[in-house]
């Protein structure tokens, strides 16, 4: 069997590395083709340009970008067409990669899957019926999903939520992280996660580096841990130059296993300040208490914050059905709040126990002690083309 994947953006490398696993499991001899980064190629993609070309969020940002996103999206089409493959998988991304799937459907009869839905359930509800007119079947990763794919006549498969297979560090891992940084066993860690991209991180950085101001006044023996992704590895770098607390950063890049150095500072951090988006999810698997923050473009900013169905974007707000991890979103993303909140849960034990609670029925929804939803995405692939 041959696949044709198309993953943007880090989390979903990550999806399509752990789809293409499965489907070697079930369907040895499979082939890849398509565009990945480097978990999917470590699983055999040669990808046809690279990944990062994909990697923007936001209106205002694409702007600039949008004729080379064009050609690419030209390309890749071209590309599923002249190769025919068994079915052409489409991972997250959906402002590109439906507009190929567009283009195939077109021009041919190719089985089109799109891996994680659109969350229509959020904003946008249209998104559903635009997007059944070139796609086949969804692969959801919350449980809730697919009865708004299905009434819109798409078969939609719930595979569970990757964050649930990844390992967890165990405690000699954490104490070799505190050892590796010099940290002592009794100092209090704090984690910042200004995001992947570049946009969010030029952003971000600085009001994230204020915001510790006074967290750090009040407990001047806390350390920073600031994990960077690779591709903004050097932003980080420079931007938290000057922030207080001398953090520790966590460059990926060189590091013989930057996955497990990350984990360790997930589980042996006291608390966390993120931006919006999966890492809220990655972080309740690590039981961190978090606070959420995050802005965009003043243009992104008022059309997006305009459509909102929900009156919350935290990931793990939304699957445990409650509100326990705060989020300070647009023009309440300011450093003095954002303190104050990081204070707070420093300070309020019911407040970091309202979080736990939370943290485990999140897990336990997205299929925690299940299968591996990497494999129960391949076997749904291989059904629906069955």
């Amino acid at each position: 069997m041959r696949f044709f994947l198309i993953a943007g953006e880090p989390s979903g490398d990550a999806l399509g590395a752990a789809l293409m696993a499965g489907l070697k499991q079930l369907s040895p001899g499979v082939t890849f083709h398509g565009v990945g980064g480097p978990l999917m190629q470590g699983k055999g993609l040669a990808s046809l340009f690279p990944m990062d070309e994909l990697s923007v969020m936001g209106i205002a940002e694409v702007l600039p970008r949008y004729r080379a996103l064009m050609r690419r999206i030209g390309q890749c089409a071209d590309e599923v067409v002249r190769l025919s493959p068994d079915a052409l998988i489409t991972i997250d991304s959906p402002d590109f990669n439906l507009r190929v799937a567009r283009r195939v459907k077109a021009r041919s009869r190719i089985h089109t899957v799109h891996y994680v839905a659109p969350t229509v359930w959020a904003w946008r509800p249209r998104r559903a019926a635009r997007m059944a007119e070139v796609i086949d079947q969804v692969l959801a990763l919350f449980p809730f999903e697919p009865p708004y794919m299905q009434a819109e006549g798409m078969r939609c498969d719930f595979v569970g939520h990757p964050v649930v297979a990844q390992p967890r560090a165990t405690p000699d891992q954490v104490a070799a992280f505190r050892a590796t940084h010099g940290i002592p066993a009794d100092a209090r860690l704090l984690l910042v996660l200004p995001g992947s991209r570049q946009g969010e991180v030029s952003r971000l950085a600085p009001i994230f580096g204020e915001a510790l101001r006074p967290v750090l006044a009040r407990h001047p023996s806390m350390r920073v841990i600031l994990p960077a992704a690779a591709p903004v590895a050097d932003a980080v770098a420079s931007l938290a130059a000057n922030w207080p607390g001398r953090p520790v950063i966590l460059d990926p890049r060189g590091r013989s296993e930057p996955a497990t150095e990350k984990r360790a500072a997930f589980a042996a951090a006291d608390l966390a300040l993120a931006a919006s988006g999966t890492v809220s999810l990655e972080l309740a698997a690590a039981a961190t208490p978090m606070v959420i923050a995050y802005d965009m473009n003043w243009l992104s900013r008022r059309i997006i914050g305009r459509m909102l169905r929900l009156d919350t974007v935290t990931l793990v707000n939304i699957v445990s059905d409650t509100r326990a991890v705060p989020e300070y979103l647009g023009e309440d993303c300011k450093p003095a709040p954002i303190a104050a909140a990081l204070l707070r849960l420093l300070d309020d034990p019911a407040a970091r126990a309202a979080q736990a609670e939370a943290a485990r029925l999140t897990m336990a929804r997205l299929g925690q002690g299940g299968t591996p939803p990497g494999l129960r995405a391949a076997r749904a692939v291989l059904d629906g083309l069955a």
